[in-house]
């Protein structure tokens, strides 16, 4: 072998270091990107997790999801009402699937190997991570859109630059520049780590709820105080609008699928697995709520003030300086808006998307990958699949809002059944970092056949209905069950997966009442473990080592 190639290979080699800072062999399942959050890093409190649930929130795709019910006939408030109750339960649901995360510290796709096996995980842990690319370019897309109308504000010449890139691109020609430039920006802040962006969670949320509550204020007096929109009722009548409101009191649920998947990447953060809950039940849902009305005033002044609804604000944004509406003052406030609204869109990109892509990259390639390196393979990946055509209209937004939900629901209900129900908290955190062959995470040379069985049979009922959402025809019955596919799919792989283990039980699994989670875990290469278990007397040292 050429010894330049050694030479290459060596470089990108990730290097791992023990407790006491001396390199490690790297393995092929291992590296510290992706080891349980060490002590130093356990830095987020209740109170950042709940400014985080308002700052993750806080972006132009959520003002997009929820006024998007009333483009299907629903009222305002009815739209309102559909959004807060499906990020109601996703919030509990994220509360449940991260615990594992909140207790041991580590991230979605070692949470995995307990329930897939350490090959098997691979699968759902691509599956997410292909999801997080492609919402971080949807959220590059809004990035552009917001860092066109900030350029449109300034450089009125922009508008006039030819248009080449067709009806079914969201972007423009010049916002495609924008495109470039947002993603550059959105690339140089990913060097920032990670328990270092508290600061700017807490900036972004100041921010965004300025820029957003600023333009609520400015479109309501351009109404003349009190939108037609708001007080106007629902388009559809009897059995068709049960059917809409129950198929975006889903998309609500749906719509936070990685939410809900990802919740281990973000709860390994935390200082103790309490300090989750409040921001995961009650900061997500109302945070979600406060953005939901926002967006829907938004929509619904645009009715008064142009005539039609426009579900997207960044184009009523930027219709507000057609024109002759081009004067300083209008500018000024757009500039603004735009610039409050770029801000936090790179900011819910890198959370929302970047972290938790970060964390599924790494972990699929361990010896070469980690963390800040799947940042960068993300956001290469999220420009090279030309989201623009994602967001074209507001139909295509929300099937693909509700296309990709079939595959995590299954996901999560076979790990909260792992969890929860089979192992009954208990996780052997060194076996979820090797492949030795007697590890008890093993099952079927790294897989574990059950998992793939639940996954493929809670899958396989919405199938149909997902291809009728890529352009399959398919009868109305179908389309309509597709509404509910993510409790189905979910609710379909907990009880499937159940029965398997009861049928046929793996090594490891002692179906018992006794919870078994341990009360604190330190990770056997955290320098800090040490310091810990010396500081406290000699039967304390016996109990934080076994459990």
């Amino acid at each position: 072998m050429p010894s330049s190639f050694l030479t290459l290979r060596d470089a990108l080699q990730v290097k791992s270091v023990d407790q006491d800072g001396n390199l490690r062999p790297v393995e092929a399942l291992d590296n510290d990107s992706i080891r349980p959050t060490r002590a130093k890093e356990r830095t987020w409190t209740s109170v950042t997790y709940m400014f985080f649930w308002f700052s993750a929130t806080a972006n132009v795709s959520n003002l997009y999801a929820a006024s998007t019910g009333m483009t299907m006939g629903l009222t305002m408030w009815e739209s309102i009402a559909c959004a807060f109750g499906g990020q109601f339960l996703a919030g509990c649901l994220m509360a449940f699937n991260g615990r594992a995360g909140a207790v041991y510290r580590i991230p979605f796709p070692v949470l995995c190997r307990a329930s897939f096996g350490h090959w098997g995980a691979l699968w759902p842990t691509f599956n997410r991570a292909v999801m997080s690319i492609v919402w971080n370019g949807v959220n590059t897309v809004q990035g552009a859109q917001c860092l066109y109308v900030l350029l449109h504000a300034i450089f009125p010449s922009i508008e006039n630059i030819p248009d080449k890139m067709g009806a079914k691109s969201a972007l423009t020609s010049a916002q495609m520049m924008c495109f470039l430039v947002y993603w550059l920006i959105n690339c140089a802040f990913l060097v920032i780590p990670v328990p270092k962006m508290k600061s700017l969670v807490y900036v972004k949320v100041f921010v965004y709820y300025a820029g957003a509550l600023a333009m609520v204020g400015w479109v309501v007096a351009l109404a003349n105080g009190s939108p037609e929109a708001l007080r106007s009722s629902s388009t559809v009548r009897g059995e068709e609008k049960s059917w809409v409101i129950c198929r975006f009191f889903f998309l609500g649920l749906a719509s936070c699928a990685t939410f809900i998947s990802n919740a281990a990447d973000l709860q390994r953060y935390t200082r103790k697995p309490s300090d989750v809950i409040l921001g995961q039940i009650v900061s997500f849902p109302l945070s979600g709520l406060l953005v939901a009305v926002l967006g829907n005033i938004i929509a619904a002044s645009s009715k008064s003030v142009f005539g039609e609804l426009i579900w997207n604000p960044l184009v009523f944004l930027d219709k507000l300086m057609a024109g002759e509406r081009y004067t300083s003052g209008n500018r000024a406030a757009c500039a603004f808006i735009a610039l409050a609204f770029t801000y936090s869109t790179v900011f819910s990109a890198i959370f929302e998307n970047s972290i938790p892509a970060g964390n599924d990259i790494a972990a699929l390639w361990p010896r070469y990958l980690t963390v800040k390196r799947g940042f960068f393979i993300c956001a290469v990946l999220s420009y090279a699949i030309c989201p623009w055509y994602l967001l074209a209209t507001a139909s295509v937004f929300v099937n693909f809002l509700s296309s990709y939900q079939i595959f995590l629901s299954a996901i999560t209900g076979i790990l909260l059944c792992d969890y929860y129900v089979l192992r009954r908290g208990y996780l052997d955190i060194p076996s979820l970092y090797t492949a030795n062959p007697d590890g008890i995470y093993r099952f079927y040379r790294g897989f574990n056949l059950r998992a793939f069985g639940a996954y493929v049979i809670a899958v396989a009922p919405n199938v149909y209905g997902f291809l009728h959402q890529m352009g399959v025809k398919a009868p109305t019955g179908i389309d309509r069950f597709y509404f509910v596919a993510y409790p189905v799919g979910l609710l379909i792989a907990f009880a499937i997966f159940f029965l398997a283990c009861l049928l046929w039980a793996p090594k490891g699994i002692e179906l018992s009442t006794e919870w078994r989670e341990p009360k604190d875990y330190w990770d056997e290469y955290d320098p800090d473990r040490e310091v810990v278990i010396q500081s406290v007397e000699v039967p304390e040292v016996v109990e934080i080592v076994h459990e």
